[in-house]
C-alpha cells in the first residue's frame, strides 16, 4: 500500500501501553482466561478467519477496526496492552501499510508471541496487498493460521483441524457460487477506484480496472486512459471501498456516467461480504 505516513504517537503509545501492563498505571491490565489463546490480528478479515478456527479456545483482537483505513491506523494503547498480552498475532504479511509501519514495534511490545505469516504459499501479485480477497487465497490463509494455533495449542488440534475444515468447505461453496455467477459473462472488466479486488479478478478470469495509480490518485493521463477503458467497455458502476469516502469518486463517475457502489474489501464477516461483492461485479458484467 502506498501513501506512507510515520505515526508520532508512538513514543507516548508504548510509554502507556508500558505502564499498564507493569501495573504503575491507573490501571491494570484486565483478567483474562489462561486456558484460552489471546490472537491480535492485523484486519477484520483475519480475524473472522481466526475465529472461525479457533472457536471458544481463542480470543480474538484485531488491531484496524471497522471503517478505519490499514493506510492510516495507529494502535490505541489499550490494544497495546493485547499485543502485549498476545500468546499469536496472525499478520497477512503481504505489504498491508500497518504491517509495513507497526509490526516492528509490535513484535518488540511482546518478544513471547508467535507470529503466524497468513501470506505463506501465495504469491503476491504487483505488490497488492490485499491477497485474502479470494476464496482459494483466503482457504490457505485458513490453514496457515490453523498448523498455528496447533503449534502454540497443540491440545486443541482436534478442535482446530475439525473447525478449519468445516470452513474451508464453506469457502469451497463460496468458490463454485462466485464463479457460477461470473460464468455466462462475456465482458469481464469491472472498475474499482482503489485496486482491491485484483486477487478476485485473477482468479475468476476478470480485469479490474483500478482508477488509483500505484496507490495514489491520478495523473490527468492515467485518468483520462481510465474513462476511455470505461466507455469502451460500456461500464455502469465505479465501486468504492467502504472505508474511503465517495466524494473522491464522484469525478470519474460524473465523467463516465457511472453509479458508484460501495464494496467492503475488509469485511468482518468473509463469506457473506464475498458474495455481496461478486453479486454486485456480476451486475455490472451482465
Amino acid at each position: 500500500m502506498h501513501g506512507r505516513r510515520l505515526p508520532v504517537t508512538l513514543a507516548i503509545v508504548t510509554l502507556i501501553a508500558a505502564l499498564l501492563a507493569s501495573g504503575t498505571g491507573c490501571s491494570a491490565p484486565v483478567e483474562t482466561d489462561t486456558d484460552t489463546v489471546q490472537l491480535v490480528t492485523t484486519i477484520l478479515p483475519l480475524g473472522d478467519f481466526a475465529k472461525q478456527v479457533g472457536g471458544d479456545r481463542v480470543n480474538v483482537t484485531v488491531m484496524v477496526p471497522a471503517g478505519a483505513s490499514p493506510h492510516t491506523y495507529e494502535p490505541t494503547p489499550g490494544q497495546m496492552i493485547a499485543v502485549s498480552g498476545a500468546d499469536v498475532y496472525v499478520k497477512a504479511g503481504s505489504g498491508i501499510e500497518f504491517e509495513l509501519i507497526w509490526m516492528d514495534k509490535l513484535i518488540d511490545q511482546n518478544r513471547d508471541m508467535t507470529v503466524v505469516d497468513c501470506s505463506e504459499g501465495i504469491t503476491i501479485m504487483n505488490g497488492d496487498p490485499h491477497i485474502w480477497n479470494s476464496p482459494v487465497n483466503a482457504s490457505l490463509m485458513v490453514e496457515t493460521i490453523c498448523d498455528g494455533l496447533i503449534m502454540i495449542d497443540p491440545s486443541g488440534k482436534d478442535v482446530y483441524r475439525s473447525n478449519c475444515e468445516d470452513y474451508k468447505s464453506q469457502l469451497a461453496e463460496l468458490d463454485r457460487n462466485v464463479r457460477e455467477s461470473f460464468s455466462e459473462a462475456t465482458e469481464r472488466y469491472f472498475m474499482m477506484y482503489h485496486p482491491s479486488f485484483g486477487y478476485l479478478a485473477s482468479q475468476y478470469e476478470l480485469t479490474q480496472i483500478a482508477v488509483e495509480y500505484e496507490g495514489k490518485s491520478p495523473t490527468p493521463q492515467v485518468l483520462q486512459d481510465v474513462i476511455d477503458l470505461a466507455r469502451t467497455h460500456n461500464l455502469n458502476y465505479l465501486f468504492v471501498d467502504a472505508q474511503m469516502s465517495p466524494f473522491e469518486a464522484e469525478g470519474v463517475a460524473e465523467a463516465i456516467n457511472a453509479q458508484i457502489v460501495t464494496v467492503d474489501p475488509l469485511p468482518a464477516d468473509y463469506i457473506s461480504s464475498m458474495k455481496e461483492v461478486a453479486a454486485a461485479i456480476a451486475t455490472e458484467l451482465e
